[in-house]
């Protein structure tokens, strides 16, 4: 079953290839959606695919060198 899901990403971000592994993770798993900047120094990002593989992404992203991920705050959106 497929879920949409916004997150909200602060910590050490922005300037540590976030977005680039956000996409390459999501690629290899099939998932879709965005990531970008905010002015404020955190990522927001739109997944929608299954559930394992919304876990998988984010677990790629959170052990990626570089990346400290301080606070992820979850919306589940309707897809």
């Amino acid at each position: 079953m497929k879920k949409r899901f916004q997150y909200t990403c602060s910590g050490y971000v922005q300037g540590v290839g976030f977005r680039y592994r956000a996409y390459r993770a999501a690629h290899q798993l099939g998932l879709t959606g965005w990531v970008r900047n905010e002015y404020d120094g955190s990522v927001t990002m739109e997944v929608q695919g299954e559930q394992d593989k919304i876990d998988a992404m984010l677990e790629t992203i959170e052990n990626s060198p570089h990346i400290s991920i301080d606070n992820l705050k979850e919306n589940e959106l309707p897809i």
